[in-house]
């Protein structure tokens, strides 16, 4: 289903993958290689599969660009978030919301993601911020769009605990507030333990689909044989 290129040569990533997810948080996990990303990357368009379909809401999205599927209601956030040099936060927010917006409705998001709005609104995407300044940035902007599908690839991935735990809050009140689907690919235990469904992905085949109450207890006996999966735990 996904490819890469490693050495002049195709590598299949995913293979008879089918999936139905239609929960306010689904988490995808798995062992390190296993095709996670690549699934992200399918879903946003910037991977085209090789084979089979894509559908949002009915709709056959499998040729749709990168552009249509955002315009249809798709969002990915990074497991880096770019940074672009010469644009602010609030233009940032801005073209995410698709729309002239005020700088209040722009600082609200911010807030939302327990940002001083007033602090941020004008800084520039650049290295002054931290990975966890950009990560919580970045899911403000997903937050302006409104996206019906938003995928976040790890997005615990190099941010402090204060961030960390201000990211699970986020998401929680997304499942809350927001009548979409939240997609997140995570080791986090913490994570998973938000979900409501959970997809096991192992060598490029979902191996286990089902609730959280299904899934997690098999993940966490795995863990503790130190098989496939590591459950990484941040310290209080």
């Amino acid at each position: 289903m996904g490819y890469q290129v490693e050495d002049g040569e195709e590598k299949e990533i995913l293979r008879d993958v089918s999936l139905k997810i239609d929960d306010n948080i689904v988490v995808i996990t798995g062992p390190n290689g296993g095709g996670k990303s690549t699934l992200a990357k399918v879903i946003a368009g910037l991977v085209k599969p090789t084979e089979g379909k894509i559908f949002l809401d009915g709709t056959d999205i499998t040729d749709y660009s990168v552009t249509e599927r955002a315009k249809a209601g798709i969002s990915l956030a990074f497991q880096q978030p770019v940074r672009f040099k010469g644009l602010s936060v609030r233009d940032l927010i801005t073209i995410a919301a698709g729309k002239d917006i005020s700088v209040n409705e722009a600082c609200k998001y911010l807030s939302e993601v327990g940002l001083c709005a007033k602090d941020y609104i004008d800084r520039e995407l650049n290295a002054s911020l931290s990975g966890g300044e950009m990560k919580r940035i970045e899911i403000a902007s997903v937050l302006a769009r409104g996206a019906k599908f938003a995928v976040f690839d790890e997005p615990e991935a190099g941010i402090d605990l204060w961030s960390f735990k201000s990211l699970i809050h986020v998401f929680e009140k997304m499942r809350s507030e927001h009548n979409g689907t939240v997609l997140i690919i995570s080791h986090q235990e913490r994570i998973l333990n938000i979900a409501d469904k959970i997809i096991y992905i192992k060598d490029g085949l979902v191996e286990r689909y089902g609730t959280k109450e299904e899934i997690l207890p098999t993940l966490m006996d795995a863990s503790r044989e130190g098989c496939d999966i590591l459950m990484d735990k941040m310290e209080d």
